[in-house]
């Protein structure tokens, strides 16, 4: 066995336990917040309640909640797609020691998923909000599976633009090996981040549509996975993407001809 292969062990391994944590926390968050039920509003739909506090609860209790499984959620979606981004990152450090190599991985996915956790908490404020207006407001609820069917078409549309093939060309790249210099933790860290930005600008489209239509869906939450991932890896990712966006573009016009229809 090659020295190589067995570097990338611990790696990967370590990425499998993580992976495999992450994906175990979401079903069992996503089961138990389905128990629970949904709140029926007018219209016809039902409002999650990833955006209401419940009975007892405080709204600082509600929020860490929300943002603790949200980074769950993402770490595995995401993870699969920069697992071997990471990697090349890893191996750009150059000559330093094992214990050093493994701090600034770490430091690379924590700069990664921190950009994450900001789009989380815009995403927790923007969502209790405009539930508090739904709530309060009969006819801003009933307009909501329109607006849910354009956030789809929007997502869909937004897939075929070159700024999308732009964030997509960062995210699927990485340095070549010794391509961070100097290699200061600060340095990697904000790798991480500018890393992360680009990913979290190539998923805007994807991640809005998962925020509309099924937060605690596992079925929705896979597909967009699904399309991640490929995006990410398969050879040709922007046609992928472009695919992805047609599929997607078709379901808005679906959806928002059932909701005309229903209105």
């Amino acid at each position: 066995m090659s020295a190589g292969r067995v570097s990338q062990q611990p790696f990967f391994g370590a990425i499998a336990l993580l992976f495999a944590v992450s994906v175990t926390g979401t079903i069992r968050w996503c089961t138990s917040m389905s128990a629970m039920g949904e709140m029926p509003m007018p219209g016809g739909w039902t409002l999650s309640n990833a955006w209401t506090r419940m009975c007892g609860q405080t709204w600082s209790y509600s929020a860490s909640s929300f943002l603790g499984m949200w980074m769950l959620m993402m770490v595995a979606m995401m993870l699969p797609s920069f697992a071997p981004v990471l990697w090349r990152y890893r191996e750009s450090f150059g000559r330093v020691s094992a214990t050093r190599r493994a701090w600034l991985t770490t430091l690379m996915g924590a700069g990664y998923f921190s950009v994450w956790m900001a789009f989380g908490i815009v995403a927790y404020a923007v969502g209790v909000a405009l539930a508090a207006l739904e709530l309060q407001w009969p006819v801003l609820a009933r307009a909501v599976p329109i607006a849910g069917a354009l956030v789809v078409l929007g997502g869909g549309a937004l897939q075929l633009t070159a700024w999308k093939a732009h964030h997509l060309a960062c995210c699927r790249s990485a340095p070549a090996r010794d391509g961070i210099s100097p290699v200061r933790a600060s340095t990697v860290l904000q790798c991480g981040m500018h890393h992360g930005l680009h990913c979290a600008y190539c998923c805007a489209g994807l991640t809005a549509i998962l925020l509309v239509i099924g937060i605690m869906d596992l079925r929705m939450m896979a597909l967009v996975k699904a399309a991640i991932t490929a995006e990410r890896l398969l050879p040709d990712g922007e046609r992928v993407a472009r695919g992805v966006g047609v599929v997607v573009v078709g379901a808005g016009v679906w959806l928002f001809m059932r909701a005309a229809l229903l209105a």
